[in-house]
């Protein structure tokens, strides 16, 4: 993109409504972050229907806040009370809650501060870098490519199941089905429509998010409460130990940056896989960091080094995650599953035309997370002490205020009270997927590239006179055919090759 683009897009930034945005998102990510039971998915799914009532460029600063803010809150609780703000927190309770019995909570808090933001910067700036020439590159791409793409999104399937492949291949069919709900995409014949004007345009994806993601985790809650259990957790709240200083010094900093800088570089590169998150991040940097220190004794005791690992690569994931999105089309993750439906509400396609017709927005969305994570890297140092006030919140004002969201953001949508009956069935489903151990991630990815998949398929078909060959002879399509059927049987590879290893070693 062009300097014109750049200075363009920082100039329309600077109007004291995006910044106040801004500012909004970060301090209510902070608040979502650091409760236990909330996560960023949860916060940007009940928020985006709310930011349609703003302009684009406010809108977005206000889920750029939210989502970089949310991620390194989760560290807070993580550090001070060893629960997991968020999912992608749970190597920051390894290290983190140790150095807070230690006396040392400041530091801990410091840390988790600075070294999300390093490691929320440097994975937007590999998204300044290269998010443009790969989505120039995706101009190459016809039917056949699109295709794929959708098909290498919806193979993330066997990632995102968990132990049992089984279930997240069921849920993801069920989400694949309901995308096919409404006009059919070439010959506009009614499908699946129960005779209801309203599902004409297919089921609305942010419904979904909303209820899944938001009531349906406020319900399995209620039904998993446990008083006696809260009340001890509140009570564990109050305990008030010295917290001490929050700045780490010059000579631990000089320590900590060589290995957080690999960190976020990996980091980086796993958020642009489709379906890894923060969680699998932290925990292959975490892990890996341990194999290589010079003191590995001291990860899971209070190992600073351990904690800012950790840290970056929270951050680190988010930047690939937005590139992926940007340039392919394809959800890095939950969230940015939920801005491709933002982008669409706001009549933007997620690829070349992002950085050809949107060139401004999309520079604004860039710099809008440069800004997020500078805001609450100073927020974040300047309240440190005062982070455990948060989380003195009881669990059911916290389900209330969820539910009142999700409720007024569902509407909000489309002013249409359909909106609110699909958010509140996705959200009774949402319920009854977790409470019987099924992922809902393979749903939202049948839900999100089920309709992508299938008018590529029969474009592709029509091109090439109902020959499958189409998906072969195309060098870029044949490339992700491979890559699918390695992602799909590699677990297959794996069990293979672990267990000629023992073989071999026996012999």
């Amino acid at each position: 993109m062009s300097a014109e683009v750049w200075i363009s897009a920082l100039q329309t930034l600077m109007q004291p409504s995006v910044l106040f945005f801004l500012l909004a998102g970060v301090l209510i990510g902070t608040v979502i972050g650091a409760l236990p039971g909330l996560s960023a998915t949860m916060g940007v799914a009940i928020m985006t229907p709310i930011t349609f009532w703003f302009s684009p460029t406010d809108g977005f600063a206000m889920l750029m806040g939210l989502w970089n803010a949310a991620i390194f809150a989760g560290g807070i609780s993580a550090i001070l009370v060893n629960t997991p703000g968020t999912p992608a927190s749970i190597t920051q309770t390894f290290d983190g809650y140790a150095l807070y019995r230690q006396g040392k909570g400041g530091l801990a808090l410091g840390i988790n501060v600075i070294f999300s933001a390093i490691g929320g910067l440097f994975s937007t700036f590999c998204l300044i870098l290269f998010a443009n020439p790969i989505a120039r590159f995706t101009v190459t791409f016809g039917p056949a490519e699109y295709f794929m793409l959708a098909l290498f999104g919806l193979s993330m399937m066997v990632a995102v199941s968990g132990e049992d492949i089984l279930k997240g291949l069921i849920v993801g069919a069920a989400g694949i089905l309901l995308s096919c709900v409404g006009l059919d995409p070439i010959l506009s014949v009614k499908r699946f429509t129960l005779g209801q004007s309203s599902l004409l345009a297919g089921i609305s994806f942010i419904p979904v998010m909303i209820g899944m993601f938001g009531i349906g985790e406020v319900l399995y809650q209620m039904y998993s409460r446990r008083r006696k259990q809260e009340a001890e957790e509140m009570e564990a709240r109050k305990v008030n130990l010295k917290l001490g200083k929050v700045l780490p010094s010059a000579k631990e900093m000089r320590q900590l940056m060589p290995r957080c800088l690999v960190a976020a570089a990996v980091s980086t590169i796993i958020g642009a896989i489709p379906a890894a998150g923060g969680d699998i991040a932290s925990i292959i940097c975490w892990g890996n960091s341990k194999k290589t220190s010079k003191h590995p004794e001291e990860y899971g005791n209070g190992s600073l080094e351990g904690l800012a690992v950790s840290s970056t690569a929270n951050n680190g994931v988010i930047g690939g995650a937005m590139t992926t999105m940007m340039t392919l089309g394809i959800p890095g993750d939950a969230v940015t599953a939920i801005l491709i439906g933002s982008l669409t509400m706001y009549g933007m396609q997620p690829g070349i035309k992002m950085f050809t017709e949107n060139a401004v927005f999309t520079a604004q969305i860039m710099i809008l997370m440069v800004l997020a994570n500078l805001i609450f890297l100073v927020l974040g140092l300047a309240t440190a002490k005062m982070s455990a006030k948060v989380l003195n919140v009881s669990q059911p004002t916290v389900w209330t205020a969820v539910c009142i969201l999700c409720i007024v953001g569902s509407f909000a949508l489309n002013n249409n009270f359909f909106d609110v009956i699909i958010m509140l069935l996705a959200g009774f489903l949402g319920f009854l997927l977790k409470l019987y151990a099924f992922p809902n991630g393979p749903f939202i990815l049948g839900l999100l590239l089920g309709g992508m998949m299938e008018s590529n398929l029969r474009r592709a078909l029509v091109m090439s006179h109902g020959s499958y060959a189409i998906f072969v002879t195309r060098p870029i399509s044949g490339v992700l055919l491979a890559v699918i059927v390695l992602t799909l049987f590699w677990p297959l590879i794996k069990k293979l090759f672990t267990r000629k290893a023992p073989a071999t070693a026996d012999k």
